[in-house]
């Protein structure tokens, strides 16, 4: 019969968590002592137990999109890819669900297709919409946990936002043509989509700080350019006909190139003051080039990276998120620190 540590222990005259430090080699034991036990083990014939294999669960996480072909989708989408392959290593797979244009039934198909595959918390980019917005109620209410990231939606059970705030973002960039202006004159607004909440909280604090700081600046109009640098070259094109002394214009979402074509098209001294948003490569050289003043950035690496990573950290390591919103920072670019 075979030997076990107690009665190796007892014939040795020494402790159980001796014998198991001498039997396993791990721990600080006298040489001579730990032989001595291995000896007696093999008299007696001990048979170690088979350590249990402890199979370590995957955990699968998912990532919803909007507007992927966008400009300002390129940082976010770096920030989303390094934290991939970080969380590979932490024995998480994350499945990606691009999503483009602003689309309600996608986006929920993306979701659908998120839960069939086992998911246990999703970062989404919502379109604010009603039937997004029970979507995530229901997830949440089957335990799946929801961060969102760059665009937020009210009236659901997320668990927190990270990105910029958009409203405040809206009010900078006002602050920052009412500087150049000095607050006097006209000036155009050209958003995405109407239906995208990033775009219509920049274009709301814009228009408050307009009123409340600078009731001389007459606002031309809002227009929306679907993310398209063609449309923007044509609204800013037309509004330059019309307003010939038109002193400013913002881009508060994509298609920001068509700003760069429409310029050229007039004298640089009637060159209107230009702000942006987005650090992408085209931006920066249009930055460099004077072709605009200003660019507001809001960190989309970070946004990408963070909302995966609370994700990961609160399920895997039970870290939970106190925050209701994690926003990035509001950075303001010129051509000379870039």
């Amino acid at each position: 019969m075979a030997g076990t540590i107690k009665e190796i222990a007892e014939k040795a005259g020494v402790s159980r968590g001796t014998v198991d430090r001498a039997l396993n080699d791990r721990g600080r034991i006298n040489p001579e002592v730990a032989e001595r036990i291995k000896a007696i083990a093999k008299e007696m014939n001990y048979v170690p137990k088979k350590k249990k294999v402890i199979k370590e669960t995957t955990l699968k996480l998912g990532i919803v999109t909007q507007l992927a072909k966008s400009s300002f989708m390129i940082p976010i989408r770096s920030g989303l890819e390094s934290i991939i392959g970080d969380l590979k290593k932490r024995n998480i797979d994350c499945f990606l669900e691009e999503v483009d244009g602003v689309d309600e039934a996608a986006q929920l198909q993306a979701l659908d297709r998120l839960v069939e595959l086992g998911v246990k918390g999703i970062a989404i980019m919502p379109v604010d919409s009603d039937g997004i917005r029970e979507k995530i109620n229901q997830l949440t209410d089957q335990g799946i946990l929801i961060i969102t990231f760059n665009s937020d939606i009210l009236g659901t059970n997320r668990q927190c936002f990270v990105g910029m705030d958009n409203f405040k973002s809206g009010k900078t960039a006002a602050g920052l043509l009412g500087m150049l202006t000095k607050g006097k004159g006209k000036v155009l607004a050209i958003t995405g989509y109407f239906g995208n909440s990033v775009n219509s909280l920049r274009v709301a604090g814009f228009v408050e700080e307009l009123k409340e700081s600078f009731p001389e600046l007459e606002l031309t109009g809002v227009q929306s350019s679907f993310d398209s640098s063609a449309e923007v070259e044509k609204i800013l094109s037309n509004t330059l006909e019309n307003y010939s002394n038109l002193d400013g214009v913002v881009v508060f979402s994509g298609g920001q190139a068509g700003i760069a074509r429409a310029l050229e098209k007039i004298d640089e001294s009637k060159r209107p003051y230009v702000i942006i948003y987005d650090l992408t490569k085209n931006n920066i050289e249009m930055l460099k080039n004077d072709r605009v003043d200003f660019l507001i950035d809001q960190d989309g690496f970070t946004q990408g990276y963070r909302s995966l990573l609370m994700l990961a950290n609160q399920l895997q390591n039970n870290k939970t998120v106190t925050k209701d919103a994690l926003f990035t920072d509001i950075i303001i670019k010129t051509k000379y620190n870039i």
